[in-house]
């Protein structure tokens, strides 16, 4: 038994290795082929961009139906189906759910990134990144007080088939327009937006990572979480691997700049830096995984976890519509006003389903 469980722990710190050291290549070499620099991978930033291609929102600077995002789902929904782990559930808690995802990206978004991008911030010489990665352990730090007292939006349950479905066809659905490029479909032409890879390099690089993510089950919230919860820092090595990739990619190819001035896509403001990034990690860990995860877990037919790209999606718009999300110049007053309002809803939820299951189990 002993060896058996030494074994699985060996195959696990191997897949969270692999899967780091593949995406800290992949993002490098998006960022080479045409993404945003320091930006190889970003999903908030992927999001908000898909958003203002759908039109959800106005900024034109920000408008591309990035295929990464279908591209991660899809990896994620193959290696399920081959794997025969794949199986349509959910309907735990949606609306609370969404409501957290909401400001999960609304975080994100005041800081610049995800938390993957995070990482790749980090990788580039972004100073400012550390500053937002003790943010977000500290968010994840409060929201394990809230998971050791009994926080629980509640279990997925099983669904039908067509449930799990539902997003999977939405990322071929945003494949095919992508093919196709119809007239209400709208790409920058200068700005963020316009800076993208070659479609077909940029799908199969996120079919490859989400199908790894779905493999691995590699989190950033869910690192840190285990760290603090469990006191098992395997997965933690993952994200080392990303950060290791990224560094000797951005070394290679000339990319690497140290210091918090004049970094791509990023403002120097420490404090709304930290608490973006705080309400991004107490999110997470409250949903149960960081936006990547979110959208692997869509994939795996997981419809809770569709309802929090959804979410994403809606404050991706919401960011641009409501001028909230962060740009180089600084964070705005309404996004430091939608940060406080997220810490005060995120927190208003944990509370009360904190009390719920203690008067369950009473």
């Amino acid at each position: 038994m002993t060896a058996s469980i030494k074994n699985k722990k060996d195959s696990s710190l191997f897949w969270f290795l692999g899967t780091g050291l593949g995406i800290g290549i992949l993002a490098v070499a998006l960022s080479n082929a045409g993404n945003p620099k320091n930006m190889g991978i970003c999903v908030a930033c992927f999001i908000r961009d898909t958003a203002g291609a759908l039109g959800l929102h106005g900024a034109a600077a920000v408008q591309y139906l990035r295929p990464e995002i279908p591209g991660f789902l899809l990896g994620a929904f193959v290696l399920s189906l081959l794997k025969g782990r794949w199986k349509g559930r959910g309907g735990s808690a949606p609306l609370a759910r969404f409501a957290i995802a909401f400001f999960v990206m609304i975080g994100a978004l005041v800081f610049l990134g995800c938390p993957l991008r995070l990482v790749l911030r980090l990788g580039g010489g972004d100073l400012n990144a550390l500053v937002g990665l003790a943010g977000f352990a500290s968010g994840i730090a409060l929201g394990s007080v809230f998971l050791r007292k009994g926080f629980d939006l509640g279990e997925a349950e099983n669904r039908s088939t067509a449930n799990g479905l539902i997003m999977p066809l939405i990322a071929a659905g945003l494949l095919i327009f992508i093919a196709v490029r119809p007239a209400f479909i709208k790409f920058s032409a200068e700005g963020v937006g316009s800076m993208h890879g070659p479609i077909l390099f940029s799908i199969a690089a996120a079919f490859i990572i989400g199908a790894a993510v779905q493999h691995s089950g590699l989190c950033m919230s869910g690192c840190i979480r285990n760290i603090i919860l469990i006191k098992n820092p395997q997965m933690f090595f993952g994200y080392a691997a990303i950060f290791v990739a990224a560094l000797a990619g951005n070394l290679l190819l000339g990319n690497f700049k140290p210091g918090f001035e004049g970094q791509p896509v990023a403002h120097t403001d420490a404090l709304w830096n930290f608490l973006g990034m705080a309400l991004t990690g107490y999110g997470s860990v409250l949903i149960g995984g960081c936006p990547l995860r979110q959208v692997v877990m869509s994939g795996e037919g997981n419809s809770d976890a569709g309802v929090c790209v959804l979410g994403f999606l809606l404050a991706g718009a919401s960011a641009h519509n409501f001028n909230i999300a962060a740009s180089p110049q600084g964070v705005p007053f309404n996004g430091k006003i939608a940060v406080v309002v997220g810490f005060a809803v995120v927190t208003c939820i944990a509370l009360i389903s904190t009390a719920k299951t203690k008067k369950a189990a009473a």
